[in-house]
């Protein structure tokens, strides 16, 4: 009797986990971990953050008439604060200078500020940069303005050597975020830039985004490019990136998108056939970059897809050290 009850026993434990069990490939679906990508505010908060993190900030007296501030990166900074003006008054008392320095695509990219230039048809194409400048003086958290050129002396070996071509360029950020860059009208000599030795000289008529540029120059055909993200993953919540092979200080933005398809193209036909480059995702992830990169020879009519597993996770400073080790 004790073996039949050991026996009844065995066939109902058997029975039960047949009746239980599932289909392995439902149980890797159970088990995988389901991701959900970051909201429109956590995207555009890790940006603002890695701004932050690039933010460099000084004070100095409204009548202490010309002062030179030195940047992390060796930039001399100019002002004649005579020609300050709060409200169209002059500026006497403490003044606050918010100031940020980009010369690497890895900060160009966490911070979202590409070099993309606008062309006098109104179509974008990519700048190579002497650096990304943001100069911004309040009082008492009111925004300043100046009379005078705001001059900064650059070392152009932050950014491969001096280029008698670099031409002063003004940014603009539009409603979606993007920054585009706009040249000044009288951008060389003393109303933009000048090459003199180991050092540009910029003279900056305004606070604001500025930017010493030139465009990238290629003879070969152009085509126009897509790229699909992951699925989840849009214009509101990821980013598509370009970093041209051979050129460490400029990065070119995917900057419109189709909703229907999913996929982020530059819409101006500016990429040339044949450009060797790396195609790169961009996102956040609880409070991390996620990312993936790919290396690509461009060919005409090119549609790039980036799929979730291609992923992975880094830190800013990380993520910055992976782009800046692009070739």
């Amino acid at each position: 009797m004790k073996n039949l009850k050991t026996v009844f026993a065995s066939l109902f434990i058997t029975g039960l986990a047949l009746l239980t069990s599932c289909d392995p490939n439902e149980s890797a679906e159970i088990s995988q971990e389901v991701k959900i990508p970051p909201t429109m505010e956590a995207f555009q908060n890790i940006r603002e953050q890695a701004l932050e993190n690039n933010t460099q900030t000084f004070q100095f007296d409204g009548n202490d008439g010309n002062i030179t501030l030195t940047s992390d990166n060796g930039v001399q900074i100019n002002i004649n604060t005579n020609c300050l003006t709060l409200n169209g008054n002059p500026v006497s008392g403490t003044v606050d200078l918010k100031y940020v320095e980009l010369f690497e695509k890895g900060n160009m990219l966490t911070t979202h500020k590409p070099t993309m230039g606008e062309l006098p048809n109104g179509d974008k194409a990519l700048l190579i940069s002497g650096g990304e400048f943001l100069l911004e003086a309040t009082q008492g958290g009111i925004a300043l303005n100046t009379n005078c050129n705001i001059q900064l002396v650059v070392p152009n070996s932050l950014t491969g050597g001096a280029d008698p071509a670099m031409t002063l360029w003004e940014g603009t950020i539009d409603n979606e975020e993007n920054l585009t860059w706009d040249e000044v009208e009288d951008a060389t000599g003393q109303g933009g830039v000048f090459v003199e030795g180991g050092e540009y000289y910029a003279f900056l008529g305004q606070f604001g985004w500025s930017n010493i540029d030139r465009f990238y120059n290629d003879p070969r055909p152009k085509t126009l490019i897509k790229v699909q993200a992951p699925v989840g993953y849009n214009f509101t919540n990821s980013a598509i990136y370009l970093s041209y092979d051979g050129e460490d200080s400029g990065l070119a933005s995917l900057d419109t998108y189709d909703g229907t398809l999913n996929l982020f193209s530059e819409h101006y036909g500016q990429i040339p056939i044949g450009l060797e480059c790396h195609v790169i995702f961009a996102t956040e992830d609880n409070g991390v970059w996620r990312y993936a990169v790919k290396p690509v020879t461009i060919a005409a009519d090119d549609i790039i897809t980036f799929n979730f597993n291609e992923t992975a996770l880094a830190t800013e400073a990380e993520f910055v050290n992976i782009i800046n080790a692009l070739p």
